[in-house]
């Protein structure tokens, strides 16, 4: 019998969020340990907010929605507070009722600073990966890192020299005609209007140059998880001086641990800088042409060295993710901090889906 549309609605509705999620939603247990890691901010929270005045949307929501613009590569926050009015599932993962209003996406931008200034992105990050230390997820003795490069959120067409101030106005204030043919631009002579912050750089030879940031991930090799997350500015040395302050801060032990790297890692300084902290480098060797390798047969030879050139390849499968669906392939904001915050933000993410997706494949 062919089914009839009822145009009258009900008048009561007996139901909640909590059942309309399947028991076996991927969002359960990332929002579980989510909200064990936020509980544990309670009191870095209270710090942040005066005790006076009309309240403010709840922290903990403004975090776990950067956490929901990450897992659901979704494009703006003006998008994620669009979605709130009708998108259920993330309304429960905020804890909101069926009828609250959602909030405005400028909250974002009003509660920004006072995020960074306490570095409530970074202390979540901390509580995550405290969490997954305690289930015994985390190895302590076999670490990987690599840098990646961030596209800024700043056109070529910003990077303009630092003593120049002509004051004609461009043809088309929104899109002006530039010609760069025949002229020598660096970061030593140019900076952009746009985000000061952002150096022009190129992965490598033969690549186009572009306004960048740098992001550095310290991963462990049991189970491919961020251990630390940095942004930094754009330069040759940014990948190895960030990489000792890593190990310096998340690895430093007394007893020996190693460090997987590529060959972009296979310097003097750096090499030297690891083991002064009681570290194995074990970098690939970049031996090509008249260069010579930092580390010897001595360290190549062995068995964990070939393991952890295999296993060090992960880090790039992290990198992917963060940039084709945690939205950090280009930032979205202005500046380091900015770009630091909403990075440690998508490292969390990360983090909380590949656990979320290892506790139910245990429990199935």
């Amino acid at each position: 019998m062919r089914g009839v549309n009822e145009t009258q609605t009900s008048m009561l509705c007996l139901n909640s969020l909590e059942s309309m999620v399947p028991a076996d939603h991927p969002l359960r247990p990332v929002k579980a340990m989510a909200d064990e890691a936020l509980r544990r901010m309670s009191a870095l929270f209270d710090e942040m907010y005066s005790r006076l005045g009309r309240r403010s949307v709840p922290p903990e929501r403004l975090l776990k929605g950067t956490l929901l613009i990450a897992l659901y590569t979704i494009r703006s926050e003006r998008h994620l507070a669009e979605q709130l009015r009708y998108n259920m599932l993330f309304r429960w993962f905020l804890d909101m009722d069926m009828v609250e209003a959602p909030f405005d996406a400028s909250t974002f931008s009003q509660n920004r600073e006072r995020l960074m200034k306490h570095e409530a992105a970074e202390r979540f990050f901390e509580e995550v990966v405290a969490l997954m230390r305690s289930k015994r997820l985390l190895s302590h003795e076999h670490f990987t890192v690599d840098g990646t490069m961030i596209d800024a959120w700043a056109s070529l067409k910003s990077f303009k020299r630092k003593d120049d101030d002509d004051p004609s106005p461009p043809d088309d204030p929104g899109n002006p005609s530039v010609n760069f043919r025949g002229e020598k631009r660096s970061n030593e002579t140019h900076a952009s209007t746009t985000d000061p912050e952002s150096r022009l750089m190129r992965k490598g030879n033969g690549k186009e140059a572009k306004l960048s940031f740098m992001g550095h991930a310290l991963m462990e090799n049991r189970n491919g998880l961020l251990v630390d997350f940095r942004i930094s500015e754009a330069n040759g040395r940014a990948e190895r001086a960030v990489a000792l302050e890593m190990i310096e801060e998340s690895v430093a032990s007394k007893s020996r641990v190693t460090l997987g790297a590529d060959r972009g890692y296979d310097t003097r300084d750096f090499v030297e800088g690891c083991r002064e902290r009681n570290v194995t480098p074990h970098v690939a060797m970049n031996a090509y042409g008249n260069r010579s390798s930092a580390i010897d047969g001595r360290t190549t030879t062995s068995r964990g060295y070939s393991t952890s050139q295999r296993i060090r390849k992960r880090v790039e499968e992290i990198f992917g993710w963060m940039k084709t669906i945690g939205g950090l392939r280009k930032t979205r904001y202005r500046g380091i901090a900015r770009t630091q915050l909403y990075g440690t933000m998508v490292a969390a993410a990360y983090n909380l889906l590949r656990v979320g997706r290892m506790t139910l494949a245990g429990a199935a």
